[in-house]
């Protein structure tokens, strides 16, 4: 089977005005990299979809000095005129919808539906930021000297850098972008390596909208290539803030890079996502929310759910029910809807998962539910494994870790749900968690401020699908950062108090006398 052609790829691509033979690097200053090449392949079928050339130090420096000169204009058209521009943007996203989730799913391998509803996510944050860009709201404040108004404002930031991971492709840059702009930043892109053609179809499209509106191809950049690249970033002085998402360790590097030089970072990094499963858990919701959890995207989400703490009374109910649904997922090519379970991105994920169940067994798990690499017709690419359970301790040191693939520790408490909780909270980070329970005590407990640490603490939903409208982000060695909805768009912008004196004396604070 030829999936590129059969399921629509390359026209995909020419929709999304990308030519398979040599992408470039569009860097939003009308050239593309002359760095070497990399090559975006599929773990799909294993194919190569296209040649990217990455950026040089020489592009960098080009691209940000495109960037500076496109804020001086930028932050000087009224929000709601931004707005108007990401509403376009929004409205393009919509007309190549299709093409896009398309191209997330090919080059990144999560299903098809996962890759509309990732676009979808795009075009989601699009019209919460158009509505935002109304509201990008100050405070005023009551003086303690006479005829004197106190009000605070925020303004734009600058250049926001942007690092994003290879399983979101395209959604966690329109969180920070669609905000960016609104608040009068322009942004500058690294997208994964593993996925750089996602990165360039966005810019493409962004690009579109701004030389329509005759708007400096500035405001939106991208860049491509390596570790490296996202060293140049952290350590330059002109983006006063970055975003980064991906593993703990790459965070790490990223928030000492960036705090040498007093700048702003943005963390969205690992998890260790747990569901308690309470006596008074609805049986049916709990195996939706669980599965779904684990194997989505091949349990290659920050929120995916790794760990299940199922209260003793329910736990063989639990464990059989599980096992039954897990022989009925369907492992495949992500394009046909038909399969539940699509390919992790690459060999070298395959191999972490493969030593993750050798770890947990050595360490004297119980695997439930076998795993293994796929082979054969079908599974050409190398990436398909089988999603796995395994009982477990929470305690156990592979239990502490992330694995970003779809195993699922089974752990079992006895107690009442704050030793569940306490289990939850076990682990170094502190993404998302979730309950499921009938009993509001529970419920209530669990979101308490004695309860989930997590940034993120659901009842009787699972781990994963996060809505655009609430903040996203995590706590502990997750970074704390916040993406998308609520309030999180004042990390774009800088704040400032403002005190105007419209009398004719000049009274000092706290009464203070200073005569001259």
């Amino acid at each position: 089977m030829d999936v590129a052609t059969d399921f629509g790829i390359d026209n995909a691509l020419k929709q999304l005005g990308i030519n398979a033979a040599n992408a470039g690097t569009s860097t939003g200053v009308d050239n593309f990299g002359s760095g070497p090449e990399i090559i975006s392949s599929s773990p799909v079928d294993g194919a190569a979809i296209a040649r990217v050339n990455t950026t040089t130090r020489a592009d960098y420096d080009k691209v940000v000095a495109t960037a500076v000169s496109a804020f001086e204009q930028w932050r000087m058209m009224p929000a709601p005129k931004r707005g108007e521009i990401v509403r376009q943007f929004g409205e393009k996203l919509r007309e190549l919808k299709e093409p896009l989730g398309k191209l997330v799913s090919y080059e990144m391998g999560k299903s098809y539906q996962e890759g509309l509803g990732e676009v979808q996510e795009m075009i989601d944050i699009c019209d919460f930021a158009v509505g935002l860009s109304r509201q990008l709201h100050g405070l005023t404040m009551h003086s303690e000297r006479p005829g004197h108004r106190m009000y605070e404002q925020y303004h734009p930031l600058g250049i926001v850098g942007i690092i994003s991971a290879f399983n979101f492709p395209v959604a966690v840059w329109a969180w920070n972008t669609a905000l960016a702009w609104v608040c009068g930043d322009v942004c500058i892109w690294k997208p994964s390596e593993k996925t750089p053609l996602c990165g360039i179809a966005c810019q493409r499209i962004a690009a579109e909208v701004f030389a329509e509106n005759g708007l400096p191809e500035g405001i939106s950049c991208l860049i491509t290539g390596d570790a490296q690249v996202g060293q140049w970033m952290t350590s330059d002085t002109r983006l006063p803030l970055i975003s980064a998402t991906g593993s703990i360790r790459m965070g790490k590097l990223v928030a000492q890079a960036v705090g040498a030089r007093l700048g702003k970072s943005l963390l969205e990094l690992g998890g260790n996502n747990a569901i308690i499963v309470s006596p008074e858990a609805d049986l049916k919701m709990t195996v939706i929310g669980a599965v779904f959890g684990a194997v989505g995207t091949c349990g290659q989400r920050c929120t995916s759910t790794r760990r299940l703490i199922v209260h003793e009374s329910r736990y063989d109910e639990v464990k059989q029910a599980l096992t039954d649904a897990y022989a009925q997922l369907k492992i495949g090519n992500p394009l046909d809807e038909n399969n539940h379970v699509g390919p992790l991105i690459d060999t070298d994920a395959v191999a972490q998962y493969e030593s993750a169940l050798e770890k947990v067994e050595a360490e004297g798990g119980n695997i439930l539910v076998p795993g293994g690499v796929l082979q054969g017709s079908g599974y050409e690419s190398g990436c398909y494994v089988k999603p796995a359970i395994a009982e477990a301790e929470n305690h156990f040191d592979i239990v502490q870790e992330e694995t970003f693939a779809p195993i699922l520790y089974l752990l079992k408490y006895s107690g009442d749900v704050r030793e569940a909780i306490a289990l939850q909270n076990g682990v170094r980070q502190g993404l998302s968690s979730a309950i499921m329970t009938r009993d509001l005590r529970e419920a209530e407990a669990f979101l308490s401020a004695a309860g989930s640490d997590c940034g993120i603490a659901n009842v009787n939903i699972g781990t994963s699908g996060a809505e655009i409208g609430g903040a996203f982000g995590g706590e502990k060695e997750t970074g704390g950062g916040r993406e998308s909805g609520s309030d999180a768009w004042k990390v774009y912008m800088r704040r400032q108090t403002n005190t105007i004196n419209y009398s004719t004396e000049l009274p000092l604070a706290q009464g203070i006398k200073f005569d001259l």
